[in-house]
């Protein structure tokens, strides 16, 4: 098979959802474009000044719950973000080959978990959009477990939630720093997805295999 990856040997398959799964252009224009563009017209300064303002706030709340959490941003930049997410939902696109490799897995039997530290209400809004929600025996929030994926403290939680076996587990996330924990708690297959943005350059990674369409993981 493609990329050595054993589907023989691999009963559950865990699966990030942004980047991994939908095209990341939606979010990375939601909050890089249409936010700042919003958050300027509200305080009537330029987009530049308001993008450079937004995207030190962003970065300021990195590896923590807030920097998903769609009604902390609300509250935080008096917008209201889940009303913008709906008026660019037509944004909101699957990988190819995505629908198809999710069949394959139901068609051979493997437990596939989707495991994001999106926001409830994203996750509603996307599942709407792209109907993938079908696919998934279970779903594994960040904000159910109160920690997000870049931590130890979320695997352990998925794993007693889910009941996954470490050693027959596949993860497939298209952020290193989550698959290095991924790893360091004993994911035993790892894969990076290069393709997050298809409008940006697919990433490299001398530490992770990586796909850049699930065609390749359908021999």
């Amino acid at each position: 098979m493609a990329l050595d990856i054993p589907l023989n040997e691999i009963d559950f398959v865990l699966l990030d959802m942004d980047g991994t799964l939908l095209d990341l252009y939606f979010d990375d224009y939601f909050w890089g474009h249409l936010v700042p563009e919003r958050y300027a017209e509200k305080h009537n300064m330029t987009f530049g000044a308001a993008r450079d303002y937004l995207f030190r706030t962003y970065k300021s709340q990195e590896r923590t719950l807030n920097w998903c959490d769609i009604d902390y941003w609300s509250r935080e930049l008096n917008l209201d973000i889940p009303a913008l997410k709906e008026q660019v939902k037509h944004l909101i696109e699957v990988h190819p080959h995505v629908i198809d490799f999710l069949k394959m897995l139901r068609r051979r039997r493997k437990k596939v978990f989707l495991l994001t530290n999106a926001h409830y209400k994203t996750i509603n809004l996307k599942f709407k959009k792209t109907q993938i929600g079908r696919y998934f025996d279970s779903v594994l929030c960040s904000f159910d477990v109160g920690y997000p994926k870049e931590y130890i403290q979320f695997w352990q939680e998925a794993e007693k939630r889910l009941g996954f076996e470490k050693a027959r587990s596949l993860f497939i996330d298209d952020t290193e720093e989550v698959l290095r924990v991924a790893r360091d708690y004993g994911i035993r297959y790892l894969l990076l997805k290069a393709v997050a943005n298809s409008k940006a350059e697919p990433k490299r990674s001398d530490e992770f295999m990586t796909i850049y369409d699930f065609r390749e993981l359908m021999s």
